[in-house]
């Protein structure tokens, strides 16, 4: 592993928060402004894995300047579709990741006057891999389950008010979800909408 020098640096065109010495979380730039891959350092041994999933100083480092509010997890089986859901008057803030099984998880642009507007982003997201996945506020959120069953887990920076809740359907032509590669439709069959 590559020696980081001071409390920032570089990886192969990467952002790299942590300690002299360390990777602690390797962050991905999309082409979504403020939309981030985060994949915290995995300790693994015989015993088991150890990660840091948050550490306010390490994620503000990556330009993550959120307060959290509340945790969530959801736990989907086979072929479920959840989302896309987002808040309409207070716009929220969320790191998610996997912490059981597989997903194909989507966030859309809602940021009136983002260059990305009313278009989406995916990525498969699993325990295994351990990446999570920051959206700024203004971003519908949803995801299918691709294996047998998945655990999901969110950081948000707003408590849940359904009252301010609003939702996509993922089949919308004008997004294209349904067309990913992962073939969504037809491995989330008898679904209807993200819900």
């Amino acid at each position: 592993m590559p020696t980081i020098s001071g409390n920032c640096s570089r990886l192969n065109g990467e952002h790299v928060a942590g300690e002299p010495g360390w990777l602690l979380v390797r962050v991905e730039r999309t082409a979504f402004p403020g939309l981030l891959i985060l994949e915290p350092r995995v300790f693994s041994d015989q015993r088991g894995y150890f990660l840091e999933s948050w550490n306010e100083a390490r994620y503000r480092e990556a330009g993550i300047d959120a307060t959290f509010r509340q945790d969530n997890r959801s736990f989907s089986d086979a072929n479920v579709l959840r989302g896309l859901h987002f808040t309409r008057r207070r716009p929220q803030a969320q790191i998610v990741w996997v912490v059981e099984g597989r997903i194909f998880d989507v966030v859309v642009d809602l940021r009136r006057g983002s260059p990305n507007f009313g278009q989406w982003f995916g990525r498969v997201l699993s325990a295994e891999r351990q990446q999570q996945l920051y959206m700024p506020p203004g971003f519908a959120h949803g995801f299918c389950v691709l294996g047998a069953q998945a655990a999901e887990h969110y950081k948000c920076i707003e408590l849940y008010d359904p009252a301010d809740e609003g939702g996509l359907l993922w089949r919308d032509r004008s997004l294209a979800i349904a067309d990913a590669g992962v073939e969504l439709a037809s491995r989330c069959r008898g679904s209807h909408l993200w819900a």
